[in-house]
Parts: structure tokens; C-alpha cells; sequence
């Protein structure tokens, strides 16, 4: 299939950092604000999941949530997902299906983290999902502007510049 018949088929929508995506799930579960971190004002479900489309002419800009995100790779090419612990360290990890290469089908961004995502080859896409607990909600979500991250990780500015948007 192409990119544009899975995001036909599935009613994909435009995400906000880049690519395309549709909840999937949502848990009927709460989780009551008092037992969650500070890092959140309210309630939230158990748990979310979202199918996650990104194509090569694009990218998922860097982004922090206050959740750990699982993400699970479907269909297509390699993804490169870049991450900024808040300490500032840089690190990433490629998911895919190519095992014998190091890439992963499956891996879990720590909360908190800044991260970003792009296609590796040109003219091709990747469909993902991503499993986030507790539950997301855009309240959570955090898109920096570039200027702003790369006050925060001067160090990093090069990568910063090419996975945010100004």
C-alpha cells in the first residue's frame, strides 16, 4: 500500500509535529490526578494508543509528553527517532523490521524526553503506532519553537534546527 491509501484506509488526520495519525484506543480505566506526578493536572485514562504515519517528506518535530511512549513498528521503511534526555544528552535509535541491522520493532521513549522523528529513504513512509500510559492528552503535549529548545541545548543546535520548525 502507499502512504496515501493507509492514510485513506485508516482516516488518518494531520498531527500537529509532523505526520499523521488516529487514536485507537482509549481506556475506559481513570487514573485519579492524585496519583500521578506533578507533571500532570488531571485525571487521565489508563491508557492511549494512536496509529502514527510519517513520510519522507517530512518529519515528527521535536516534542515532549509527561508519559513514557511505546512506539510499534507496522509497514514501510526505517524510522529514525531522535531523543534529548532532560539533562541534554542526544541519543537515538532506529525502528524497523531490519533486526540484523539494530533496528527495533518496538522501543519505549522515557517521559519527559524531547524527541523527534524522520523516514530515513527518500519517497517512502513508515506506519507506526504509539502506546502511551497513562493516557495522553494534549495537555501533556509540549512542540517547542526552535529558538526555545536550542536555548535549552545550545550544544545541540544542528539537530535541533532540522527537527523543529521555526
Amino acid at each position: 500500500m502507499t502512504a496515501q491509501e493507509i492514510i485513506q484506509k485508516f482516516h488518518l488526520n494531520k498531527h500537529p509535529e509532523g505526520g499523521y495519525y488516529k487514536e485507537t484506543y482509549r481506556s475506559n480505566g481513570i487514573i485519579k490526578n492524585e496519583n500521578l506526578s506533578d507533571h500532570f493536572i488531571e485525571d487521565r485514562n489508563y491508557s492511549t494508543s494512536i496509529y502514527f504515519l510519517l513520510t519522507s517528506d517530512t518529519f515528527s518535530a521535536f516534542h515532549k509528553i509527561n508519559q513514557d511512549e511505546i512506539w510499534h513498528f507496522y509497514l514501510g521503511t526505517t524510522l529514525k527517532l531522535h531523543m534529548i534526555s532532560p539533562n541534554g544528552k542526544y541519543s537515538f535509535v532506529l525502528i524497523g523490521n531490519n533486526l540484523a541491522e539494530e533496528e527495533r520493532p518496538q522501543f519505549v521513549v522515557p517521559a519527559q524526553y524531547w524527541f523527534a522523528a524522520e523516514v530515513l529513504e527518500k519517497n517512502s513512509f513508515a506506519f507506526t503506532g504509539c502506546t502511551v500510559a497513562p493516557g495522553f492528552d494534549f495537555k501533556d503535549f509540549v512542540l517547542p519553537k526552535r529558538k526555545e529548545l536550542i536555548e535549552l541545548f545550545p550544544n545541540l543546535e544542528e539537530i535541533i534546527t532540522k527537527l523543529t520548525h521555526a
